[in-house]
């Protein structure tokens, strides 16, 4: 049997798993190992790197529902065919960062939820956690399939530029949180809310120079500001039809997801 650390992963993927092998299983260096991990509509295989000649690591891959899947460990070697190794289950859940991607997609234009995050403010989070919950709430933001019309002013469009009003990139910006601005950014809405100004008369980018956060001000106003340094960074996918591929350029690992 082998070992799984851990034997879960938010919805969204991304996060570091560990392959404990058992003694039969530390093989000749030329052996390749895979994870499979297979839903119930949806099917991954992650390639893995070794550590150590009695562990592997690889990337959990995103899923489409909180289930817990099947997980094989297939060994390749040239020339023989491939062995299934051991099989282990894996649970996919929803944890906090997917929960408050999804109440601040649905928020986007609700001013009483907007106030709340504002509230929330006030008792500011250290920096470390500030920087933990930017890079999770991006990832699963990200992963979430936002319907077609959604926008970061939220659905009432008809709202005309001038009437003060609190944005979802006011409170991304307040609470310095880079990734996420980053990617409200590039969403249809999220420049146009970079001019709308709060009941206090502050827009994103003067709370951004008033709280002193520099580099998420470069972002906000330079034309040719590069997406920052994340977890996100560190994969790029290429879909085709039912296939999608994902690079992890941090671990060089590989998944195939296949519907």
């Amino acid at each position: 049997v082998m070992k799984l650390n851990p034997q879960q992963a938010p919805l969204y993927g991304d996060s570091v798993i560990t392959v404990q092998l058992t003694e039969e299983d530390k093989v000749e260096d030329d052996v390749v190992f895979y994870l499979v991990f297979t839903g119930s509509t949806v099917q991954h295989c992650t390639s893995t790197r070794k550590i150590n000649p009695g562990s592997l690591e690889t990337i959990s891959p995103g899923h489409d529902c909180c289930e817990t899947v099947k997980v094989a460990l297939c060994a390749s070697r040239e020339g023989h065919p491939v062995l299934i190794v051991a099989e282990e289950s894996f649970q996919f859940v929803q944890d906090e960062a997917y929960d408050a991607a999804q109440f601040l997609a649905t928020c986007a234009g609700n001013q009483q939820a907007l106030n709340f995050t504002r509230f929330l403010d006030r008792s500011r989070p250290p920096a470390a956690d500030v920087d933990f919950l930017d890079e999770k709430v991006a990832l699963a933001f990200r992963h979430l399939k936002l319907p077609a019309e959604w926008n970061v002013l939220g659905a009432d469009q008809s709202l005309t530029e001038n009437i003060p009003r609190e944005t979802l990139m006011h409170f991304a910006v307040r609470l310095g949180l880079l990734r996420l601005t980053w990617f409200l950014l590039q969403q249809p809405g999220g420049r146009g809310a970079l001019s709308i100004h709060n009941n206090e008369g502050a827009t994103p980018v003067s709370l951004a120079l008033e709280r002193g956060y520099q580099k998420l001000h470069q972002l906000l106003t330079e034309e040719q500001a590069k997406e920052p340094d994340s977890w996100s960074t560190l994969s790029h996918t290429v879909h085709s039809g039912d296939y999608s591929v994902k690079h992890h350029r941090g671990l060089n690992v590989y998944t195939l997801t296949v519907e």
